[in-house]
């Protein structure tokens, strides 16, 4: 249902606005109504439903850059002005959440619009930041591979109404990508070997690996193109301004081998994978290359105005002529940045600034030639992951050759690396924008830190000593988790993050329960204190093992010197209990119930982790009765939370089944089902990628970390106070991770009869461990 204005209407609505905003309105003959409020629109018909319809928007003339919305509400009418149709969007959002009418996340969306709307007059609300920034490269692996146009329509509504315009869109660019090696003369067998598999390509996209998990199925790209050209022009209707791909420099290994004379560098094999090959940008090559993929990008997709290229992704520089220091130096956060696994090379200083240089205005340069009016984009991850090597002066040389207003830099790991912008003395007047990654791998501990968000984001805005800074964004490797975070971050850009902490809690609660009370404030008040206060999930690696609890790692009987968890766990099990104690109240509201069950899994997994080292403590010193007692809790906890996790949207048995639906044939079916189990298990290489992007989900808790440890206990108890050979046990178990994905096994999502009950049950048990 839409809503077509009279031109009676619409003249008094322009008037009305003008007197709200200050500004001069979009007046536009009878029934006409502007394209960007009409996507807006859209959108609130999407997300709110028919009662949104009578919502009146109009675009507004901007004010100095800072976008902004203003609401007016009474009588039951309601007119939103904004700068832009995101700016309409959030300002929809922003006034029927606030009254307790809609909450969107991806759990779900709880819309009650009452019969008659409040009244209400905001003034005009300004985001600090000229743009809000979305997505990370890696998403496109870890959430969004089986993706359909439905799944994305809702996410671009989501971006909409949390005042995103600048999301990352990296969709379909394999389509370009296979053209332009067409052309350089790749035949079909040597692109077959080239591309990744579907779960993997953003890491071959952007160089740290090449053929794995291959082919790609054909009907993947071209399904991808399709899907490219919907979500641009959906973006673009609301006046996102999308940041696409561009050439960074890394070609094909077949290609490398056709062009012998060609300054072509062998990078580093990244985390045990095989080695992959970078172009130097001095090679002619190089610009002909760029330019030819801008050139086929914008004939398929339309110009754009940002574009990516992240050429030295946990990957080094070439600085020496050999380029022996990129290819002999381990290093990045995928051995958790520590220095035991890096190799010192030598570089002159001299020549690296110059180098660095060099390559920095190169990249520039070959998107100029296609783009004369395009900026260049880069994901500023590596100044922190490798810092050993981007310090200060190495930065200001990389960037240094290239114009202030054509390269932007995304500091994207302020969460994890929360000086680098510092350091980098705000990147010596290029834009760039500050954000957080905050989930790793769509790896779902609970945790963030509600409160340091606050902070930090209003210390930023404040700051004079920011330079360009041109906006905020989120950069989540994967998504479906913890919305909370992101729900708050989003409300902070917008300056609509409430007077403190505990406000906005009891506000979302409003929207997203439909009503809240004392004993609710203070129960999500506990739950922040035990979740929500942790800025980085520190334990996500732990002796270079990937895995969020010690039980989604590789199993190790040294776990008995792991530190322990962030958080506090006492306030965690408060929080539990008291929100569980609540539950009667609200156990109608879908979403209250999600929230209570993910809080739950937390506070079972850490007890997990408990019993574990109990477990292995007592075997190794041949107790054998000791340690059966912990493993038995071990299981009837794994078992307990596996079936409780079936209230989740998103299982392992849904995972498989969308990888399964993406295929046309049997053969493309299989592949995918491959690559998405092994994804959030084994990962790939022979480095520390297993477990990296492991989650906790139904299905991975009873059918492969439980027999996963199962195995490794059993070995560790018929040992007993004997040798152990760890690295026999281990390589056993990595055969048995492969069998587990190979295995055509059928998984089914199985919702819990009662969740509630199923919580308080898991109460007990975690009361009798």
């Amino acid at each position: 249902m839409s809503f077509t204005p009279s031109r009676r209407q619409t003249l008094k609505q322009a008037l009305a606005l003008m007197a709200v905003s200050g500004a001069p309105s979009m007046v536009l003959a009878a029934g006409k109504e502007p394209a960007g409020a009409a996507a807006a629109r859209a959108v609130l018909t999407r997300r709110f439903g028919p009662k949104a319809a009578g919502i009146q928007l109009a675009l507004t003339a901007g004010k100095g850059g800072k976008p902004g919305y203003a609401v007016k509400a009474a009588g039951g009418k309601v007119t939103i002005s904004g700068d832009t149709p995101v700016a309409l969007a959030r300002g929809a959002y922003a006034y029927l959440k606030d009254n307790g009418a809609a909450s969107v996340s991806w759990e779900g969306d709880r819309v009650a619009l009452p019969a008659r709307l409040p009244d209400a007059d905001t003034g005009r609300v300004e985001s600090p930041f000229s743009h809000r920034a979305y997505l990370n490269t890696c998403t496109y692996g870890y959430t969004t591979p089986w993706w359909g146009w439905d799944r994305w329509t809702r996410e671009i509504d989501w971006m909409a109404v949390h005042g995103v315009d600048m999301p990352l869109a990296m969709e379909g660019q394999e389509y370009v990508w296979r053209a332009l090696w067409r052309e350089f003369g790749l035949s079909e067998a040597e692109l077959a070997d080239y591309f990744s598999g579907a779960a993997f390509t953003p890491w071959h996209r952007m160089g740290n690996i090449e053929g794995y998990a291959a082919p790609l199925p054909t009907a993947w790209i071209d399904k991808k193109k399709d899907l490219q050209v919907k979500i641009l022009s959906r973006m673009r209707g609301l006046g996102m301004t999308p940041i696409l791909p561009a050439f960074g420099g890394y070609v094909p290994k077949a290609f490398a081998a056709k062009h012998p004379q060609a300054r072509i560098y062998r990078m580093r094999p990244w985390e045990g994978f095989h080695e992959t090959y970078w172009l130097d940008p001095a090679d002619p090559l190089f610009a002909r290359i760029a330019g030819r993929f801008l050139a086929l990008y914008t004939e398929t997709y339309g110009a754009g105005t940002y574009y990516l290229a992240d050429s030295f992704n946990e990957m080094l520089p070439p600085i020496n002529a050999d380029g022996a220091d990129a290819r002999d130096a381990a290093y990045g956060d995928g051995t958790a940045n520590t220095s035991a696994t890096k190799t010192k090379v030598e570089v002159d200083p001299a020549l690296k600034a110059r180098r660095l240089a060099a390559y920095g205005k190169a990249i520039y340069d070959s998107i100029r030639q296609s783009r004369p009016d395009a900026v260049w984009v880069m994901q500023g991850w590596l100044f922190g992951a490798d810092s050993h090597f981007w310090d200060p002066a190495a930065i200001g040389a990389y960037l240094s050759l290239v114009p202030d207003e054509k390269l932007m830099i995304l500091d994207i790991g302020n969460d994890r690396y929360p000086d680098v912008w510092k350091n980098a003395k705000a990147f010596g007047g290029k834009p760039w924008i500050y954000g957080y990654v905050h989930n790793y791998g769509g790896s779902n501990p609970v945790y963030g830190d509600l409160d340091y968000y606050r902070r930090d984001i209003a210390a930023v805005a404040a700051s004079g000593e920011t330079g360009k800074l041109s906006g905020f964004g989120m950069f989540p490797e994967g998504l479906h988790n913890n919305s909370i975070v992101y729900e708050a971050v989003y409300d902070l850009a917008w300056n609509d993050g409430g007077a403190s902490t505990g406000a906005w809690l009891s506000s979302r609660s409003k929207a997203r329960y439909g009503k809240t009370s004392p004993q609710l404030d203070a129960a999500m008040g506990l739950l922040v204190q035990g979740a929500y206060s942790t800025r980085y999930w520190s334990s996500r690696w732990w002796k270079s093992k990937a895995g969020a609890y010690l039980f989604f790692k590789r199993p190790t009987a040294t776990i008995g010197e792991f530190p322990g968890h962030p958080g506090d766990r006492a306030k965690l099990d408060a929080a539990v209990r008291a929100l569980s104690g609540l539950a009667p109240g609200y156990a109608k509201e879908k979403l209250f119930v999600l929230d209570l069950v993910d809080a739950a899994r937390q506070l079972a997994s850490l007890e997990i982790d408990v019993q574990l080292q109990a477990a292995v403590a007592a075997y190794r010193k041949g107790d054998a009765a000791a340690g059966d007692a912990a493993r038995g809790k071990v299981q009837d906890l794994a078992l307990a939370v596996d079936a409780l996790l079936g209230v989740q949207p998103e299982t392992l048995a849904t995972w498989i089944d969308d990888a399964r639906a993406y295929g046309d044939t049997p053969a493309d079916k299989a592949t995918y089902v491959s690559n998405a189990k092994a994804q959030v298990t084994v990962w790939g290489g022979e480095g520390n990628l297993n477990d990296y992007a492991s989650k906790a989900w139904q299905g991975l808790y009873a059918d492969f970390y439980l027999p996963r440890w199962s195995r490794f206990l059993d070995a560790l108890k018929a040992a007993g106070t004997g040798p152990f050979d760890e690295a026999a046990v281990v390589k056993d178990g990595i055969v048995w991770e492969k069998a587990w994905v190979a295995a055509d096994v059928a998984y089914r999502r199985t919702p819990p009869a009662d969740p509630v009950a199923g919580v308080r049950a898991l109460i007990a048990r975690i009361d009798r461990a």
